[in-house]
């Protein structure tokens, strides 16, 4: 699924190594990190001052932090203008 495709992305990996990613293995409790409900597999974005960036999403408008493998380069460019925004934020 999703995990297969993105580690397999050369392009993702090397961006990948510009962030802190976390796999949890059980649902967290804390709304911080489900702020639009708890599903598997979801990806936030969060900036320097603890906050999920709302502003970079996924496709759809029930699970915003939500990809499919076929979303794979939605999610690339999702990285990349996170880091973008990152470096015109700070």
């Amino acid at each position: 699924a999703l995990k297969k495709v993105f580690a397999e992305h050369k392009d993702i990996q090397k961006l990948a190594e510009k962030f802190i990613l976390l796999n949890l293995v059980y649902e967290t409790t804390d709304k911080n990190l489900s702020p639009d409900g708890q599903y598997v597999p979801r990806i936030l974005f969060i900036d320097p001052s603890l906050t999920v960036r709302a502003d970079i999403t996924g496709r759809y408008s029930n699970r915003l932090y939500a990809y499919e493998p076929s979303d794979i380069s939605l999610l690339y460019s999702n990285m990349q203008k996170a880091l973008k925004l990152l470096k015109t934020e700070l």
